[in-house]
């Protein structure tokens, strides 16, 4: 009974600022209830510990059932803690700069190396280390800000000038705000009615993209997926049941279709064959040339061997900037093909479309307003947070058509061919509105701004490959200058590479993980002559890094 009391005295008062009151009360009961001096001390002494975890936990979010909220107050106080964790997490990437130009880590006093960049642990010595478990009772800012430091401590810092590895690097200042305006908003871009402004935005944002690549009709624009695959994934969907309606409703049928892709493209496109219940055998790689660009002669081949196998040749995935060579595909001879079989014709511009910003580099991208259907991952080239990914098309008209279903509980604002409901268009019904990470980053920067950054980015994969094509250590596997952001190249003592494949390829990967001890990692992938060094660089990526990085493999290479 007397545990009873204290809770109900505690939980009938709502308000933070009362707690010492509710504390006194309690005091005051248990000093006149009880004769002996030290078991009154010992009772309310026990019950500080109770009532204190009750006070944090009723502040949290206040007392809704009183109509108290503190969670403004909340958010304010987490946002301050945590910003003292991820700044210096930051500010350590940005100092360690100057040390990368020197392809080491400089010991400190005690001759230990502070990396940066990772401390790289196995996955079953990681797991150990976190112990990482749920717990059933809450752990307040003390457990939530510990949790969150071990996380920086063990994740790979992207921010740092030796991430040279993925096709994707850091965001920036004004992608953690976007980031974090999503959060507060926490709202569903599926109808107009929840995201009236993420709505607009989207849309306004999209049509400004798809003009860009030379998409300019009316109906022109775009949605947002999460991710190139989804992007990918979406295209071959509209695409199938665009060029046959049947599909929509009745599935695959008699239709044995073939997608036809890049022997280099991306693995995402079997993927959605697969889903579409077309099966992996459906995709079919079409061979590149030497530059990694795929043979539109192949193609035709192909088509017509699909044709007079009894099969329906249905989508051709085209890429512009490939994943391993980052090649440019001659669009406009693919479209020839596409149009001369009625094929739908997707470009993949994941990687390398952000080029269409960069005067320099548009040019690679010549042809692409012929395609029916186009993704582009800002998150990749332009340093936008994870995901943010296009699927654009002429006509969002067919978008509709293709992926509309009656669901008139749900959307209630499509009207003829102004879309503002625009899970309609799409796989998804939920979806963050990442359309405002690239948004806020456009109003930032500007186009200008992004085309001075691609640039910078282009210089310094040159600057890379010609650094590898003058040391008597490489021999270079990509074009140079590099149609792209990947450099490729074998590390070769005077330039004499081994015809062992085997040999080269332990070389490489030896060589990569000793780097990592160095602050950089780099990718690798299979070549005909084993596997070479796969480096990308990045739109932040500073001269010094990418010397650095040849100093530091040369010195390996020799050890």
């Amino acid at each position: 009974m007397t545990l009873l009391f204290v809770f109900s005295v505690y939980f009938n008062t709502s308000r933070f600022s009362r707690e010492l009151l509710h504390i006194t009360k309690i005091k005051n009961y248990f000093f006149s209830k009880h004769s002996s001096y030290i078991l009154k001390l010992q009772i309310f002494f026990s019950l500080l510990p109770i009532l204190a975890v009750m006070t944090v936990a009723s502040s949290r979010n206040g007392n809704p059932s009183t109509g108290s909220l503190h969670r403004a107050e909340e958010v304010d106080d987490l946002i301050d803690a945590v910003k003292g964790l991820i700044v210096p997490y930051i500010k350590a990437a940005d100092d360690a700069a100057a040390e990368r130009a020197t392809g080491d880590i400089a010991p400190s006093s005690s001759g230990a190396k502070n990396n940066v960049l990772v401390d790289f642990q196995k996955p079953q010595e990681l797991a150990q280390r976190l112990k990482f478990s749920l717990p059933n009772q809450g752990q307040g800012k003390e457990g939530l800000l510990d949790i969150i430091q071990q996380v920086l401590q063990n994740s790979v810092n992207t921010w740092d000038q030796g991430f040279l590895d993925k096709l994707y690097a850091s965001t920036n200042a004004v992608g953690v705000v976007s980031d974090l305006v999503l959060s507060v908003l926490n709202t569903n871009l599926h109808v107009f009615q929840v995201s009236p402004a993420l709505t607009v935005i989207e849309k306004a944002t999209t049509k400004t993209l798809a003009h860009l690549f030379g998409f300019v009709g009316s109906r022109a624009g775009g949605i947002s997926c999460q991710g190139g695959s989804s992007s990918n994934l979406t295209s071959l969907v509209v695409a199938r049941n665009t060029l046959f309606p049947e599909c929509r409703t009745s599935g695959n049928g008699k239709h044995d279709f073939v997608v036809f892709t890049s022997a280099h493209g991306h693995y995402s496109v079997e993927k959605s064959a697969m889903i579409c219940g077309l099966g992996s055998n459906s995709v079919w790689p079409v061979p590149v040339d030497e530059a990694g660009c795929m043979k539109p002669d192949a193609l035709r081949e192909l088509v017509l061997r699909a044709k007079a196998e009894g099969k329906t040749p249905l989508y051709v995935n085209s890429t512009a900037g490939t994943t391993v060579m980052g090649s440019y595909e001659p669009f406009e001879e693919i479209s020839k093909i596409c149009k001369e079989f009625g094929l739908w014709m997707h470009i993949d511009a994941s990687w390398g479309g952000p080029a269409i910003f960069s005067a320099k580099h548009k040019h690679k991208l010549n042809g692409v307003e012929l395609a029916d259907s186009l993704t582009v991952n800002p998150h990749k080239m332009m340093n936008v947070p994870v995901t943010c990914s296009f699927l654009l098309g002429p006509d969002m008209s067919i978008f509709n058509k293709a992926n509309s279903t009656a669901a008139g509980y749900l959307f209630h604002t499509n009207e003829g061919d102004d879309f503002w409901d625009l899970a309609d268009l799409t796989l998804q019904c939920g979806r963050r509105g990442d359309s405002l990470k690239l948004a806020l980053a456009w109003i930032y920067y500007g186009a200008a701004g992004f085309e001075e950054q691609i640039d910078h980015a282009f210089e310094q994969a040159a600057h890379l490959a010609n650094l590898v094509k003058q040391s008597d250590n490489f021999v270079l596997v990509s074009q140079d200058p590099p149609p792209c952001l990947q450099i490729c190249f074998y590390y070769a003592p005077g330039r004499e590479l081994s015809d062992n494949k085997e040999e080269n390829t332990l070389r490489t990967k030896t060589m990569v993980e000793k780097m990592i001890l160095r602050g950089y990692m780099v990718d690798y992938a299979p070549g005909p002559k084993g596997s070479f060094f796969r480096v990308v660089v990045n739109c932040q990526t500073l001269p010094g890094t990418v010397e650095g990085l040849v100093k530091g493999l040369e010195e390996v290479g020799r050890e």
